[in-house]
């Protein structure tokens, strides 16, 4: 049986080349669990396993996507059924092991996670590795003690995926949600998902100057790190959290100990690829029923294997906004 994926190889220079090809079920590697792959989505990594040079792939040739939403269609394992709808994200999935741009993909049956009564496929990939890092974020924040009330909370890179989905979980749940941009444009789009402030980035990117400054925000989830991270880390209120996940801003953070010190903020590590099996059942158990799925449209661009190079490009070049979902049949 033939299927369609996104390949990358590497030539003889060291480039690396994305097209769509014709592969064999022999060809996948493997696996208690085979996936008819419905649809997957576009996220920085992806850009970075197309990408020459882009340090996220070890063997070529390889098969990229981070994530996806599929029906089994042929399992080891007495937990996955033919017909069972299930969702994978992290494992290394599209950067170890070949990922969600195939139409099938074998993988390892602890990988998965069923979905939820009320969520298809094509809205999980709408949430995807974006929304349930988003809402292991809002989990952790919880955890150590934000409710709302408090006052605002601050999503950096609110435009992007994390970010989208943030600040629609966090308006949801009764949350004042402020959220960072660098692009007036997207403000109409933000306040339609929950914002009720929007906060021009270059207001929060400013270089630190006082470890600390006025309390303005109960918590923070932060997709963006580096300075940034720094800044908010000194505007918390006592007490307060900020989730980290991304690295865009940078790995290094230019920040002193004092608000830990002084304030007592908690600095908490979000990573969804190596999350244990109950976690991530319990954090799509929570997206089925926290997350406005009405709202997910707007987040939403469809796409195709064909499109995937460019939109890998136009990711790491912080041109896309809220989510791009691939389908795999169309």
């Amino acid at each position: 049986m033939t299927f369609k994926a996104l390949v990358v190889e590497k030539d003889a220079s060291g480039a690396t080349h994305a097209a769509v090809k014709s592969l064999e079920l022999a060809d996948l590697p493997a696996g208690e669990v085979l996936v008819a792959v419905e649809y997957s989505t576009v996220n920085y990594k992806d850009g970075l396993c197309m990408t020459s040079g882009g340090g996220m792939v070890r063997a070529y040739p390889h098969v990229p996507g981070i994530d996806f939403a599929g029906v089994v269609e042929a399992s080891q394992d007495p937990r996955y059924r033919p017909g069972d709808k299930v969702v994978l994200t992290g494992w290394r999935v599209g950067e170890t092991h070949w990922g969600g741009y195939g139409q099938k993909a074998r993988v390892k049956a602890d990988w998965l996670v069923p979905l939820p009564a009320g969520l298809t496929t094509r809205m999980a990939m709408a949430v995807g590795t974006a929304g349930l890092t988003a809402m292991l974020a809002v989990m952790a924040l919880e955890s150590h003690g934000l409710t709302p009330g408090q006052g605002p909370v601050l999503v950096t890179g609110a435009a992007g995926g994390v970010g989208s989905v943030a600040v629609s979980i966090l308006a949801q749940l009764g949350y004042q949600v402020a959220a960072v941009t660098g692009r007036p444009e997207t403000e109409s789009y933000l306040r339609a998902l929950g914002a009720s402030d929007i906060v021009p980035r270059d207001q929060i990117n400013e270089v630190v100057k006082r470890p600390l400054e006025a309390e303005a925000w109960a918590g923070c989830i932060d997709a963006v790190g580096g300075a940034m991270l720094a800044r908010v880390l000194g505007q918390l209120k006592y007490g307060g959290s900020v989730a980290a996940i991304g690295l865009a801003g940078g790995a290094a953070l230019p920040a002193s100990v004092i608000p830990f010190l002084l304030r007592g903020v908690n600095l908490l590590g979000i990573d969804s690829v190596l999350q244990p099996y109950a976690k991530r059942q319990a954090a799509w158990a929570r997206i089925a029923t926290d997350l406005p799925l009405d709202k997910l449209e707007s987040m939403v661009t469809m796409a195709t294997l064909d499109d995937l190079p460019r939109l890998g490009a136009a990711i790491l070049a912080g041109q896309v906004q809220g989510r791009c979902v691939i389908d795999l049949n169309a």
